[in-house]
């Protein structure tokens, strides 16, 4: 399940049952109930440590550099030095052209690397015609773009795994973050350059990028605990150091299978995490049992 709709859940299901519950409410003569003075909760102390947030995003392997190779002059193709699919050194012939001009009649690869189309002899070249397209696989570029409300997370150096659609992995670092978002969807455009000495990696495929983000002092949480103020702000109960239960704020950084990690809270905090629902802000704790203030 997608991460933003299962916090979406955390907090919509409580809500969504307080909502109904105003519809099965009998009609009933008020009548006096006892006030117990005492009830009982659980709290749990929790010290902030270092988390390193990540954030993933759908990225596509790019070819450093795709060059289609044209002739200088005019005449017929008589003889290729390679195939497609080729692997070809910078200067190796590509196309030998039949022509009057000698000093001009081989087409060479600009550079080394792998050849994606080549002209079959006996075709017949005008001068600025594709002989042969060629690519460069080493190094490769993984291609992905952030959301505007994230790319203040991201740095160049950051590392990035990246695993591919063709099931490879493999581990780099952002090698650029645009200054600049794109005018139609507001995202910025981030790179990770990695090595491919051996053309195993192609050009084009689909892959997942995650990238490690700096690390921040950090709460992990049970989304469970998670309470609405009556501003709809999202945060947990808390006991301060005067014994008196307060509403917190928070922020959500990431959602992991161990739980959830927040931010907003002091390095040390008293939470609670059992009968938040039944405590108010103001109310005063003594030895986990909630002692109705005045």
């Amino acid at each position: 399940m997608n991460q933003n709709v299962r916090i979406s859940l955390y907090i919509a299901v409580p809500i969504i049952f307080w909502m109904l519950s105003g519809f099965f409410v009998e009609d009933k003569k008020p009548e006096l109930i006892e006030n117990t003075s005492l009830s009982s909760i659980e709290i749990k102390k929790s010290a902030a440590s270092y988390f390193q947030p990540s954030i993933k995003l759908k990225a596509n392997s790019i070819s450093e550099r795709r060059v289609e190779v044209r002739a200088k002059t005019t005449g017929e193709v008589v003889q290729i030095g390679a195939r497609q699919g080729d692997f070809v050194e910078q200067d190796a012939l590509l196309c030998s052209l039949g022509v009057v001009e000698l000093n001009r009649t081989e087409v060479k690869a600009p550079f080394s690397g792998y050849i994606e189309s080549i002209v079959k002899p006996g075709n017949f070249l005008d001068r600025g015609q594709i002989c042969a397209t060629i690519i460069d696989l080493d190094p490769i570029k993984f291609v992905a773009e952030v959301p505007e409300i994230q790319v203040s997370k991201v740095n160049i150096g950051q590392e990035a795994i990246i695993e591919l659609i063709t099931n490879q992995r493999v581990n780099g670092n952002l090698t650029f973050v645009s200054k600049s978002a794109s005018p139609k969807t507001k995202t910025f455009k981030i790179e990770s350059e990695i090595v491919n000495s051996s053309g195993s990696i192609k050009d084009g495929v689909t892959a997942t990028m995650t990238i490690r983000t700096d690390p921040v002092l950090a709460h992990r949480i049970s989304p469970s605990i998670l309470v609405l103020d009556d501003l709809g702000r999202i945060g947990v109960k808390v006991v301060n150091s005067n014994n008196v239960v307060e509403f917190s704020e928070v922020q959500i950084i990431e959602d992991l299978e161990e739980g959830l990690w927040i931010s907003g809270l002091p390095d040390s905090v008293e939470i609670i995490v059992q009968g938040q629902g039944f405590v108010e802000d103001g109310q005063i704790i003594t030895d986990n049992l909630i002692t109705n203030n005045g």
